[in-house]
């Protein structure tokens, strides 16, 4: 099957200096995502930038004795794919440590943290990809299976850790006694299971060590090797830390980047305005070729699956509260007015209600206070909107940025978080068509590691709304999206809000060729099989970050 598709792409290079020659496709379903220009079958690149597109007979006289020449026998070439909400770095680290995805049982879960412990270097254990159906959680268990050194056992999305008692200590953390929030019980013993989420969570993760530059370097490369070949050109890693910025740097002069990269710098909630100049100064520090950190990071609120997202009313299964902001209307107009004056990309974590809400009116008093500019702000996740500030978002300009992933009906947020919205408020979940209907400008991405990478799985999600082995009827299909609005979200309005338009996100004449080509036109196949498309090249200015056998010289 690899062989038969890898055959589909016959490259033709002629003369003994086809490398130093241009490059011409011909024969394909060329999608640009350029509305001058929508269609294509040909084009030309040179010089790492797009030097022609059009139809075959106008490529032809750019093919030359060192040209290469490659037959795309109708398959499709799109844009390179962007991620507009992942965690490459912090959570890439994972793919350098233990790993329990897709462990079936209980006992092979024990089976690999006990042998992770006997191999792992490092002082305390780090493993991710646990499920708590598949091994329930038990603090006694996991002090037996790990009984040196601190546990710290991250669940399939990294909302909820399973710690042992070390790490309880490290953390300076006594369960029984402490107020924090986060620290879950057994229903019916009360008895704390080893379980951390929340403030708990955020405290642990102050004590755990920090990995060096070099582990974040490596964890990125290895994210970007999976993203390349997935067809993934650019990221906005959409929580960075002052020394993933630094490493992000550091990669992007020694030239390991493999993918454009904007860093969205961590705002602290607990401070102010004041910030701001240490996040100027990062900012105009570390740009690079292909690397910058103009973008600023806000957390409004957390997860209505645990009830910390903010929302309007209480929670329909925990009548006496209604969720936190975790920054307050006041201090929250302040920072953003500041961030905005200093030409930030804003980027807000909002999950409910109340907390979109509150973003969208702080970046209203921002604009009010600073007057015109080129503004390219955000609100990210978007579980819950109240349907009187949908049009808020056309009106004001602020892009949606959506994680299909979490609409999937066999995604673990959905099941928790319609029993804590209830029926009612159930049914505007995730308002990906509402917001497009209303002309507000709508983004996709994966919010990985908590969902899939693959932005053709996701669109597919947000084609159907439904799994994608089509195993259960959609879910909330009013709010489904076609194809070329999938497509956009993820591609062109991807690259607007991370300000790489003028560089990338439709095929033009003098952008950068950053491309994908697809093994079938996604545009024939039936919606519930664009999952089965398969990536054959990814080219980065012209040069491939990935191919499957086929030669390129």
């Amino acid at each position: 099957m690899r062989c038969a598709i890898a055959g589909v792409l016959l490259l033709l290079a002629t003369g003994t200096g086809a490398a130093a020659g241009n490059t011409v496709f011909l024969g394909g379903a060329i999608t640009t995502l350029n509305d001058r220009q929508p269609n294509a079958t040909a084009l030309v690149i040179a010089d790492g930038h797009v030097a022609y597109v059009g139809d075959d007979k106008g490529a032809r006289p750019y093919v030359t004795a060192t040209s290469r020449v490659v037959r795309l026998h109708g398959r499709m070439v799109l844009p390179g794919f962007h991620d507009a909400h992942a965690h490459p770095m912090s959570a890439g680290l994972r793919l350098l440590r233990c790993q329990l995805d897709g462990i079936k049982t209980g006992a092979k879960t024990e089976a690999a943290i006990r042998g992770c412990d006997r191999t792992a270097s490092e002082d305390w254990l780090f493993a991710s990809g646990w499920s708590a159906k598949v091994a329930p959680p038990s603090l006694a268990r996991l002090d037996a299976l790990v009984p040196d050194r601190p546990a710290y056992i991250a669940d399939e999305d990294g909302f909820a850790v399973w710690v042992n008692s070390n790490t309880l200590k490290a953390a300076g953390i006594d369960p029984e006694n402490s107020t924090l929030a986060g620290l879950e019980r057994d229903p019916v013993t009360h008895a704390f299971t080893g379980v951390v989420t929340g403030d708990a969570l955020t405290q642990m993760r102050q004590f755990r060590p920090k990995p060096s530059e070099a582990q974040f370097r490596e964890a990125f490369r290895r994210w970007s090797k999976m993203a390349n070949a997935l067809g993934i050109t650019s990221v906005f890693d959409a929580a960075a830390s002052p020394p993933m910025v630094d490493a992000y740097q550091a990669a992007d002069r020694a030239g390991e980047l493999t993918l454009r990269v904007v860093a969205a710098q961590l705002a602290d909630p607990a401070r102010g305005p004041e910030q701001v100049d240490e996040m100027v100064a990062r900012r105009d520090r570390v740009r690079g070729t292909r690397f910058h950190a103009g973008a600023a990071k806000i957390f409004l609120d957390g997860e209505i699956s645990q009830h910390t997202a903010a929302l309007l009313q209480p929670y329909a299964d925990t009548p006496t509260t209604r969720g936190d902001l975790l920054v307050q209307p006041d201090a929250l107009s302040a920072l953003v007015k500041r961030l905005d004056a200093e030409g930030f990309l804003i980027h807000m974590h909002a999950m409910g209600d109340r907390a979109v809400r509150s973003g969208l009116d702080a970046l209203e008093q921002a604009m009010a206070a600073n007057g015109a500019k080129d503004r390219r702000h955000q609100i990210a996740h978007i579980e819950l909107a109240d349907p009187a500030d949908l049009p808020r978002f056309a009106a004001l300009g602020v892009s949606a940025n959506l994680s299909p992933g979490w609409f999937d009906p066999n995604g673990p947020e959905i099941v928790p978080a319609e029993a804590a919205l209830g029926p009612e408020r159930s049914r505007l979940m995730y308002p990906a068509a509402s917001i497009a209907a209303q002309h507000g400008r709508l983004v996709m991405s994966s919010d990985w590691p908590a969902t899939a990478m693959n932005p053709l799985e996701n669109i597919q999600i947000a084609v159907t709304r439904q799994p994608l082995d089509g195993s259960k009827p959609a879910k909330h299909p009013d709010q489904r999206v076609d194809l070329a609005t999938a497509l956009t979200a993820y591609i062109r309005n991807a690259a607007w809000v991370a300000r790489e338009d003028a560089v990338d996100g439709t095929i033009e004449t003098g952008k950068a060729a950053d491309l994908v080509v697809l093994d079938r036109n996604l545009f024939k196949v039936p919606a519930g099989s664009i999952h089965k498309t398969h990536v054959l090249l990814t080219l980065l200015d012209g040069e491939p970050v990935y191919r499957e056998r086929i030669p390129w010289r």
